[in-house]
């Protein structure tokens, strides 16, 4: 990595991430343990992947070595016990953990990270979706939602809203701050994922003035007033739309001829584009217009699959292939995010804690601020990439960084990333092995 850019490495970001800290303002403590020791604290137990806060400080306890990587890779001074750091991350407002996603989106700007992800005339593809990370019959706190049953019973819950820049020729997805689901200070009402939507646009929108972006989403989003909120956010978008939501809509276009267009693909794979401009979005809101695109694709044993989304883009021959690329691009946030939270090592659906205010959220922004980190490793960094490209699987790269920072001291991430992808120039590790790169 160029020094142009060495503030996109893990050391720059998890630096950068603790300067911030010091702007915000936090609630007094008499705590010998700093409100930085215990968020980065946090943020290391998802950045090394331990499945529990216990797991984490059994390793702190019994291990020297990983309190002092705590120093050298988080800059940890003091690492506080499993109990105080729940007492004081429950405290947080998880608000105050944005500015680490937005100083991140910063850096990758600064260093022109951000390119391969324009798209369709320069836009930047937003995916949003919302995600289940929290539900029990029995432990739940002041910000839990509910829902009670046929039965009687009543369950407890946490849902999130993701999003994250996208592209359909990208792997690596770029997540920014999630909005939690959850009930504020006196609400008796349960949140929604709507509601949610629109806290995240705002908060987006006045974070990005300038960014040009184009929001997909399921069909939940097509509704008149998020189509109206994405509007007045000069968001452009492609969002999906269902005969069973739409009728009226649906129905309009059945008296129309559309425009068509018809691609072949090298592999047998057939797409067929229908097309219709101006139409109303439903019989309440007839003043509302949208393009349409109906799209249907069939692979080589004739298998079909539909699709229908609306937009405000011009739609014509010249785009609808990419239009249609942008509208599928949204399943990367469920498979490229959701499902790499679940299944790759960062025990997304795990309760870390749960407290009495703000722990679930908290954990959960923690947990998805270093899945960023992760990502821009990955998209960015040729030592991780290396070191990933020898454990080969994700959880085997982690389990072998778990290992390590109990055996040595390193110096930064670079330096541990190098020693994992070049196993032939290791030297055998002893209590007091410090990792440095010379």
């Amino acid at each position: 990595m160029g020094l142009s850019r060495k503030f996109l490495s893990a050391d720059g970001l998890l630096s950068s991430v603790r300067r911030g800290l010091y702007r915000e303002t936090f609630k007094p403590c008499s705590s010998p343990y700093s409100w930085a020791d215990c968020i980065m604290s946090g943020l290391a137990i998802f950045g090394f992947k331990f499945p529990s806060l216990l797991q984490f400080e059994k390793g702190v306890n019994s291990e020297p070595m990983i309190s002092r990587n705590l120093r050298t890779l988080y800059g940890v001074k003091k690492v506080p016990s499993d109990t105080c750091m729940r007492e004081r991350l429950d405290q947080v407002d998880p608000r105050q953990l944005r500015r680490a996603f937005k100083q991140i989106f910063a850096h990758l700007q600064r260093g022109k990270a951000l390119e391969p992800y324009r798209y369709l005339n320069g836009h930047y593809i937003l995916s949003i979706d919302g995600t289940g990370q929290f539900s029990s019959e029995k432990v739940h706190c002041d910000s839990c939602c509910s829902k009670k049953h046929r039965n009687g019973k009543i369950s407890y819950y946490h849902h999130m809203l993701g999003a994250a820049l996208v592209h359909p020729d990208q792997k690596v997805v770029i997540p920014l701050a999630p909005e939690p689901i959850v009930k504020g200070d006196g609400d008796n009402k349960n949140d929604c994922e709507r509601n949610a939507a629109k806290r995240l646009l705002e908060d987006f929108r006045r974070e990005h003035p300038h960014l040009k972006t184009l929001v997909v989403e399921d069909g939940l989003g097509s509704n008149f007033p998020h189509l109206s909120l994405l509007d007045s956010l000069n968001i452009a978008y492609i969002i999906g739309a269902k005969p069973g939501d739409h009728q009226f809509m649906f129905d309009c276009m059945k008296e129309l001829e559309p425009e068509t267009h018809t691609q072949q693909e090298p592999d047998g794979v057939h797409h067929e584009f229908n097309y219709y401009h101006d139409i109303p979005l439903n019989r309440s809101n007839n003043e509302y217009r949208v393009n349409v695109l109906n799209y249907t694709q069939t692979n080589k044993k004739g298998k079909k699959q539909h699709f229908t989304w609306v937009t405000k883009l011009t739609i014509n021959t010249g785009n609808v292939y990419e239009i249609m690329r942008a509208g599928r691009a949204r399943w990367r946030i469920e498979n490229e995010t959701f499902n790499t939270l679940k299944n790759q090592g960062y025990h997304f659906e795990h309760n870390y804690g749960h407290g009495k205010e703000n722990l679930c959220s908290v954990m959960t922004m923690l947990m998805m601020l270093a899945f960023l980190i992760d990502q821009v490793q990955q998209l960015c960094s040729a030592a991780y990439q290396q070191a990933r490209q020898h454990a080969g699987a994700f959880k085997v790269l982690f389990e072998h960084i778990r290992i390590l920072i109990r055996m040595g001291i390193f110096v930064d991430w670079e330096t541990l990333f190098i020693y994992i992808a070049n196993p032939g120039q290791r030297a055998p590790p002893t209590q007091d092995w410090v990792f440095q790169l010379k």
